[in-house]
């Protein structure tokens, strides 16, 4: 009969489905000694005992879970990691292995020695690691055994992808809305969102017929928005709560919350009379002028001198106006003569007049009384770097407009200009739309009772404003549209403003930041 093997310092022992143990046969020169428990010839240790008696006193593995669950979101592939936080991890990687160790409460008792993965099948929701510990035992002795954890993967939904399955679930809702006949200023603030990717938390966008609702399942997305719209366009805001349920047990209170942001009433080239004393403030500019831009300031112009001002948010709010005309009741007229002059206004200083603007005097008529009278204006335009003899314009015509403005109606009648020219007009719009070899995305919201032919016609006028103004399009992501089929180019166009190909974008469809391909975006 093969004596027994000693037992080494470290006894080492393994355990898969069953318990086996590594016995060896003693060289005649080792030295051996018997087992105070069985009387077996064993290497000598600090217990004095064999394999067998130690495991029988002894298992380290005591504590340690042999089974546990893994929770699993199929909709973005994500493991929770408790509490509530849910990550990314791939099958028998570092962060999976991690992952599973920290589900075991026992590990911190023994030394973890080694772990690793052992191959399953990977639809059999079942994930086994082995592990290798040490841990001392009686008598100072080091004891290794080698076992296997099972964890059992369970599906389970994450936050995220609760609320995005379930459209109707949130807890606060930012209303943008601002008060014009047009969405030409949503369209451009639609762009800002998808570049700075504002919308990542949203849970779901619906547009409304004055403006854009925005829907949060946290009050903190909701607020974080609320500060970027405060970024890019002037505005202001207001917030109220409803309450939803209340716990009177614990005294916990279930509440939403919805941010009103109101965006100022102005939009970019649309002629404004100021107020009187609003006109004084800003260093004694003329009461008409026009809104050459809007970012988180509102950017006037005077087009008789060349003056410009800037109006922040709180200072509008303070004395509020509104425009006297839009884009829709912008008039065209031919230019007949036009001559630069030199800027004469002493009260302005160097530092507010535009260095982008030629001051000049131009004689027009309207394109409608052409052949029909010989009636012509005079006036005095910032476009002289622009137009020239026998090109188009559109400006406002204050001679047979009914314009009711408080502000307008107490300014003194010879200080009213007949015409106001606002831009230079380029071609055809139906040739320029099916000249545009480029596109861009928008953001997938719910439409309902929207007048689609109104939105249509404000969606063609805001894409011929990014070509015509390169400042105005600098901060928008432009991309090529590979579905172009080129038409033949006219003569008539060849002054058209385009957009350089170096200015466009490769549209490449990318994944969101947690692994999913976003679906709040579409082209």
């Amino acid at each position: 009969m093969t004596p027994a093997c000693a037992i080494l310092p470290i006894i080492h022992f393994q355990r898969q489905s069953k318990m086996e143990y590594m016995e060896a046969v003693p060289s005649s020169e080792t030295q051996t000694s018997l087992c105070c428990q069985c009387g077996v010839l064993t290497t000598p240790n600090p217990s004095n005992m064999c394999v067998g008696c130690l495991r029988t006193q002894v298992d380290i593995t005591k504590g340690i879970p042999k089974q546990s669950n893994l929770n699993f979101c199929k909709s973005c592939e994500r493991y929770l990691q408790p509490p509530s936080q849910w990550v990314a991890c791939a099958l028998e990687s570092r962060e999976l292995l991690a992952l599973c160790l920290k589900k075991l409460k026992g590990l911190n008792k023994v030394r973890l020695v080694d772990a690793g993965f052992i191959w399953t099948e990977p639809h059999s929701k079942r994930i086994k690691v082995k592990l290798t510990i040490q841990k001392e035992v009686v008598n100072s002795t080091i004891l290794q055994q080698v076992f296997v954890v099972e964890f059992v993967v369970q599906n389970q939904m994450c936050d995220a992808c609760h609320r995005q399955a379930a459209q109707d679930y949130w807890k606060a809702v930012v209303q943008v809305r601002q008060k014009t006949s047009h969405k030409k200023t949503f369209f451009y603030l639609e762009q800002l969102i998808l570049k700075h990717s504002a919308h990542q938390n949203t849970v779901k966008i619906k547009q409304e017929s004055d403006g854009v609702d925005f829907f949060y399942a946290s009050r903190a997305d909701a607020r974080k928005f609320v500060e970027f719209l405060q970024s890019v366009v002037p505005c202001r805001y207001k917030t109220s709560e409803k309450l939803i349920s209340h716990d009177v047990h614990n005294n916990t209170y279930n509440y939403k919350y919805t941010f009103s942001v109101e965006i100022v009433p102005v939009c970019r080239e649309e002629i404004i009379c100021l107020p009187l004393k609003v006109s004084r403030s800003l260093g004694n500019i003329s009461q008409i002028v026009i809104c050459n831009r809007v970012n988180t300031s509102l950017q006037l112009i005077d087009p008789v001198t060349l003056q410009t001002a800037d109006i922040t948010a709180p200072n509008f709010w303070r004395f509020p106006f509104k425009s006297l005309c839009t884009y829709k009741q912008l008039t065209e007229f031919m230019v007949l003569q036009i001559e630069p002059v030199e800027s004469q206004n002493p009260k302005a200083s160097s530092s507010n007049l535009s260095q982008r603007h030629v001051l000049a005097d131009a004689w027009v008529a309207r394109m409608q009384d052409l052949g029909v009278n010989d009636t012509q204006y005079h006036c005095r335009t910032h476009l002289g770097h622009l137009l020239k003899t026998g090109d188009t314009a559109l400006g406002y015509d204050f001679t047979c407009s009914n314009m009711n403005d408080d502000n307008l109606s107490k300014m003194n009648a010879e200080r009213i200009p007949d015409v106001v020219l606002v831009k230079k007009c380029y071609g055809d719009k139906k040739k320029r739309q099916k000249r545009r070899n480029w596109k861009l995305k928008t953001l997938n919201k719910e439409v309902a009772g929207i007048d689609h032919d109104s939105l249509d016609r404000d969606y063609d006028a805001f894409l011929g404003d990014l070509e015509e103004d390169k400042s105005y399009r600098q901060n928008i992501n432009i991309y090529v549209d590979r579905d172009y089929k080129g038409t033949p180019e006219s003569d008539d166009d060849t002054e058209a403003p385009r957009i350089s190909l170096q200015e466009m974008l490769e549209d490449l469809h990318l994944e969101a930041a947690d692994g999913a391909p976003s679906d709040m975006m579409t082209e």
